[in-house]
């Protein structure tokens, strides 16, 4: 049995490489100092896993919403994007990984975006771990019982929180104090990233409805 093991891990070094990274999340939730710290210098994580935590992550806010008792959570699918909700989550984590990155690089700090991008992902483990149960939890406790459960889902957001804060400070070799100061330029980073990005696509709409005009006016000319 040992044997026909070890030759499938020998025959799908990948597949195995991949499995210990996904499951060396559950290290780095409980050991966050030693975990973030290896998981970029000792290359213990990879982006593969990250990946599919976020991927679960996102699913988990769909399932949140879709099957969350309503006494807790009230949707009105009816004014509900499930693409919105998941970019809502994506979009946010990866503009959070562009200012960081490039606030660090200015300032001696040791991650590289892999780095950053694949800390985020693993600090979102707790999310998935606690949120999944309280979906099933929800539909079986009452509205008294509800303190339980906005303690859990508080739990899991500072847990996350705190694991954020833990792999910046890991990553970039940083100092608490100067952590909490570039979280701070971070998130005015990311303002101007979306300032940016809505410039851009308002130049660009500008651009194009330009470009049909004339299009329009030259057929109209040539009719």
């Amino acid at each position: 049995m040992i044997n026909a093991s070890r030759g499938v891990q020998g025959r799908h070094p990948g597949l195995t490489r991949y499995f210990q990274t996904l499951r060396y999340a559950l290290h780095v939730i409980v050991r966050p100092f030693d975990g973030f710290w290896d998981l970029s210098r000792e290359h213990r994580g990879s982006v593969a896993a990250a990946n599919t935590i976020i991927a679960l992550a996102l699913i988990t806010r769909v399932l949140k919403l879709q099957y969350t008792s309503f006494q807790f959570l009230m949707v009105h699918w009816e004014t509900v994007n499930v693409v919105r909700e998941m970019l809502s989550i994506l979009l946010p984590l990866l503009i959070w990984c562009c200012a960081n990155w490039c606030w660090t690089t200015l300032f001696d700090g040791k991650g590289s975006f892999r780095d950053v991008y694949m800390g985020m992902g693993y600090a979102i483990t707790p999310y998935v771990l606690l949120q999944l149960p309280m979906i099933l939890l929800s539909n079986f406790i009452t509205v008294k019982e509800g303190s339980f459960y906005g303690v859990l889902n508080m739990v899991s957001l500072l847990w996350c929180a705190g694991l954020f804060i833990a792999a910046m400070m890991q990553i970039h070799d940083f100092s608490l104090g100067k952590t909490i100061l570039f979280t701070i330029m971070s998130l005015f980073g990311m303002l101007v990233i979306v300032f940016l990005l809505l410039l851009f696509f308002s130049l660009l709409s500008d651009a194009a409805g330009y470009f049909v005009a004339l299009y329009r006016e030259i057929l109209f000319r040539l009719n």
